[in-house]
């Protein structure tokens, strides 16, 4: 994939709507480019967050490490970013992601992340959208898992 097509995929990102693409261009040049097989793991819980990743084209389960082993909490693909939560609050990463089908990935570091987002707030306030939304989700998931199993008896 050339500069130009990795900018056409980031014009695809709703994160990057409205950025200019010279902008995008640089953001493809300060990234890296990575590719991914089904059962490669982008990144595990627990570990250091160093890097977010932006899904250019495939898809990938977020598991959460529980009492009963690796549980799906969600799934991600072509035009999504993900591990952002751990460089915004500086600790480690919470979920695992595991590729289940051939990924392209740009890899953007820590650093370089928060720079684009200190450039351009618009993007920072999408971050917090996408946030507030995966919260709303995860809240509204465990109320009714909670509802579940308080509706069971022994």
């Amino acid at each position: 994939m050339t500069i130009d097509s990795e900018v056409n995929a980031l014009c695809q990102v709703p994160l990057f709507k409205g950025i200019d693409p010279a902008k995008l261009r640089l953001l493809a040049f300060i990234s890296e480019r990575t590719r991914f097989e089904p059962g490669e793991h982008l990144c595990s819980q627990g570990e250091a967050g160093d890097s977010a990743f932006i899904i250019l084209d495939g898809a990938a389960n977020v598991l959460v490490a529980t009492e009963r082993g690796d549980q799906v909490v969600a799934n991600v693909g072509t035009n999504d970013i993900v591990g952002e939560i751990a460089i915004l609050c500086d600790v480690p990463r919470t979920a695992s992601l595991v590729a289940v089908s051939d990924m392209d990935v740009l890899t953007i570091s820590k650093d370089n992340f928060l720079k684009l987002l200190k450039e351009f707030p618009e993007i920072a306030l999408e971050v917090m959208r996408v946030l507030a939304q995966r919260l709303e989700k995860t809240t509204r998931d465990l109320g009714a898992a909670n509802a579940t199993l308080a509706g069971k008896t022994c």
